[in-house]
């Protein structure tokens, strides 16, 4: 029986409303929740090197997946060995769907039942 490679696991509720506490258990290690995630937009937390923000007690760094698309783009994280490489991060990672910018930057955006293609605004 295969397992989940992302799964919830639930250690409290709040009695008195809808928060919970626990741990989300990813292939690239565990993050408790709730968390704090620092923003690396372009695939780096500005500011701060990897080792820093580590020390920091970050457990998952969130990424946009709009703007690593544009810059430094799709090739080039993919020749550095994937996004986990690039931004010298082997925790886990979370990146937006682009969601966004769908909606946000609607004209300048194809949207069809396959894909969405957004024209750079760079």
């Amino acid at each position: 029986m295969a397992t989940d490679p992302v799964r919830f696991e639930l250690h409290h509720t709040d009695t008195h409303g809808a928060a919970r506490r626990g741990v989300l258990h990813t292939p690239h290690g565990p993050v408790d929740l709730p968390a704090f995630m620092p923003v690396g937009t372009l695939g780096t937390v500005k500011g701060i090197e990897v080792e820093q923000l580590r020390a920091t007690g970050a457990q998952m760094v969130l990424g946009n997946t709009y703007h690593l698309t544009l810059r430094p783009g799709e090739a080039v994280v993919e020749s550095l060995g994937g996004l986990h490489r690039f931004m010298g991060w082997n925790g886990p990672i979370l990146t937006d769907s682009g969601g966004f910018q769908l909606f946000s930057l609607a004209r300048m955006t194809r949207v069809s039942e396959e894909k969405a293609v957004f024209r750079s605004h760079i």
